[in-house]
């Protein structure tokens, strides 16, 4: 493996990312921090988590120079919020040991913090397309002097639209500028982006090697699954042994809801990320995952372009994904760092032809997805889980179980015993008894011996028929006189109220 030192990256630098146990460079990283510090225009062509963020970002920063003027003279752009704030914690890190200050611009949070930023002389910007623009056009924000500008995950930003975005972004920042360009894929519209706004770039390919490297860590395993039994296949998945964070993918906002609500009932420690959440909902749940207060995260496609975590051992596919590259997309979640991982996929009856094309396009030579059940034996022995696993996380411990127990018996005891010690001591209304303060817990312990289950109907005598309302629910007394010598005084009174009711 090659150091960072030997890349010709500053010791400063080199002492960040040792202080969290980076050492090593990657390939991509091998073959663009070279050129990227020479000032070559590059095409990296790799996945995400295969390390180029530090690709770009370590060039990146130390061609700004070690104390930098105030002003922006960085800019990297990115497609989603969650992106945008992985990028900017890694370069964080990398700039530990330097003045270098870096700013995250996106939607979803308050402009005063990010502005108070720009004009507290952050010299590195990472930021999504539309927060930019609308920035730049407040002219809050400067590109006029930026000297390094990175395009991180073009393709993506080309599904979602942003392409017109990033021609107004390039036209803003002077021609002179060292320019950066990734992406999973090579779409026409980003080969002539590149064309375009890139001087005589370089393309680097690190997908080949690395991403045979990258699903030969990764077991792929494919269940057709009834969708009414996913959430129990799920949570013994979730007991497999080894099982370290993962992360579970859904197709829509709500069932990421449903899932998170649902498995966190039965006992495990999830989090969601979707579209339905505010950005500090969805950054807290990041956060809680990375640092392993939650070791599930539940997330829809693009706001997971952001969880770039190296120690996710299980990628479920809820639903499955549309295509071959999302499948790779959400698989790469795992297998990271050149770990090994465990993706499973749920194909539902509908979805079967999606699979096909799946299959087809990443040659897994799978045509058929194996039918699966909770109580399946394949799907404990293909996971490794241990024999026995249900659904649900053990309950707490017996001890804990009996207290609980006797604390429940003794109030229940208090609630029977109450009423009769109130009734003897219950005031009476015009020398006639009425039954004691908790007529509450009486009539209900009434329901209960009489079997008559039918409070509501007693409770609709409200008058006697003679003009007068009875008060604090004395619907129970008239039950429990009835029910001890059926005298005609309780059920008159019922008899009588029912034509009013």
């Amino acid at each position: 493996m090659t150091t960072f030192t030997e890349l010709g990256i500053a010791s400063d630098i080199v002492d960040a990312l040792a202080g969290k146990g980076i050492v090593d460079a990657f390939p991509i990283q091998e073959q663009t921090i070279p050129l990227a510090l020479s000032g070559q225009d590059i095409i990296g062509q790799a996945k995400t988590g295969t390390g180029k963020t530090f690709g770009f970002g370590l060039p990146l920063i130390q061609r700004l120079g070690d104390d930098p003027e105030p002003g922006v003279k960085a800019l990297v752009v990115v497609p989603t919020r969650e992106l945008a704030v992985q990028v900017t914690e890694d370069l964080e890190l990398a700039t530990s040991n330097r003045p270098t200050k870096i700013v995250s611009i996106y939607g979803g949070k308050a402009y005063e913090g990010q502005i108070e930023q720009l004009k507290a002389g952050a010299q590195i910007v990472v930021g999504t397309p539309g927060r930019l623009l609308d920035l730049a056009s407040q002219r809050l924000l400067s590109l006029g002097e930026v000297q390094e500008m990175v395009l991180d995950e073009a393709d993506k930003m080309l599904d979602l639209g942003f392409l017109a975005d990033i021609e107004k972004l390039f036209s803003k920042t002077p021609a002179s500028r060292h320019t950066m360009l990734f992406s999973a894929t090579m779409p026409g519209q980003i080969v002539a982006l590149a064309r375009r706004f890139m001087s005589k770039p370089i393309h680097i390919r690190a997908n080949d090697p690395d991403e045979g490297l990258t699903q030969a860590n990764i077991k792929h395993v494919i269940y057709r699954a009834h969708s009414l039994d996913k959430d129990e296949v799920i949570s013994r998945i979730l007991q497999a042994e080894g099982r370290g964070k993962t992360v579970i993918f859904t197709r829509t906002k709500r069932a990421a809801a449903k899932l998170v609500e649902e498995l966190n009932d039965r006992g495990f420690n999830a989090a969601a990320v979707h579209g339905d959440l505010n950005q500090d909902q969805r950054e807290r749940a990041m956060a809680a995952f990375k640092a392993g207060k939650k070791d599930v995260l539940i997330a829809t496609d693009v706001a997971a372009r952001g969880i770039d975590v190296d120690d996710v051992t299980h990628v479920i596919n809820h639903t499955i994904p549309d295509d071959d590259k999302t499948y790779l997309h959400r698989a790469g979640r795992t297998g990271r760092a050149g770990k090994t991982g465990i993706a499973v996929t749920f194909v539902d009856w509908d979805d079967l032809h999606k699979w096909a094309l799946i299959n087809r396009a990443l040659e897994f030579g799978q045509p058929e997805p194996t039918e699966t059940y909770s109580s399946s034996p394949h799907l404990y022995s293909d996971l490794d889980i241990p024999a026995g696993t249900k659904g649900r996380l053990k309950p707490a411990a017996p001890a804990a179980q009996a207290n609980r127990s006797a604390t429940a018996g003794r109030s229940e005891g208090d609630a029977e015993r109450a009423p009769r010690s109130s009734r003897s001591r219950r005031r009476t209304r015009g020398g006639q008894d009425v039954a004691g303060g908790g007529e509450a817990s009486s009539s209900t312990g009434g329901d209960a011996e009489s079997g008559d289950g039918a409070p509501r109907e007693v409770g609709t005598g409200t008058h006697d028929g003679k003009g007068r309302e009875h008060h604090d629910g004395n619907a129970a007394p008239r039950r429990r006189r009835r029910r001890r010598g059926g005298s005609s005084g309780g059920g008159a009174g019922a008899s009588q109220a029912a034509p009013q009711a």
